[in-house]
């Protein structure tokens, strides 16, 4: 069986970050999922949900969001998965800036505690709601990950834990 591996280009991980293109949310949410890592299958798999299928990946690679990086006869080929590293903060950053990720992060949460968490993020809303600092939504990002993996499994956790990192300034 063939197994192929896509990973994000630099216009993909701009649309993420910036929704430059305005890509419809499906193919986001798929975008989002690739990562180098991920059979076409397991992608596929998870976004059976939204009703994608493999025309989705064949419209990211059309648009050049994203690029076959690996293409594996077996998953016996296939490399062993690599622990994920503990992430290490950025440098102090200025005072402008931090009020940005500030805005990002707080955003990022707010939004996705709903639609991943539901009900069940409540107590971890409002914990948002009271932070005033970068450093304090940083210490919710553990908690925050074992809630979203308890409710939508570790391909959607490790998924946001990827832009999680990103708007915390982790290297």
């Amino acid at each position: 069986m063939n197994t192929s591996i896509y990973d994000k280009t630099a216009k993909g991980r701009e649309e993420i970050a910036t929704r430059r293109d305005g890509l419809a949310p499906r193919l986001r949410s798929l975008l989002v999922l690739i990562d180098g890592r991920r059979t076409e299958e397991e992608l596929l798999r998870n976004v059976a949900g939204l009703g994608l299928a493999i025309a989705a990946v064949h419209e990211l690679l059309a648009g050049e969001y994203i690029v076959l990086s690996t293409s594996y006869a077996s998953m016996a080929e296939a490399p062993a998965e690599p622990p994920a590293p503990e992430p290490e903060p950025a440098p102090e950053l200025p005072a402008a800036t931090q009020v940005q990720q500030f805005q990002s992060v707080y955003q990022f949460y707010n939004q996705t505690i709903k639609s991943t968490i539901g009900l069940r993020g409540f107590t971890l809303q409002l914990k948002v709601e009271k932070a005033s600092s970068v450093d304090e939504l940083r210490q919710l990002r553990a908690p925050y990950l074992e809630a979203v993996q308890k409710a939508k499994g570790s391909d959607t956790a490790a998924a946001l834990a990827l832009q999680l990192d990103r708007l915390l300034g982790f290297n």
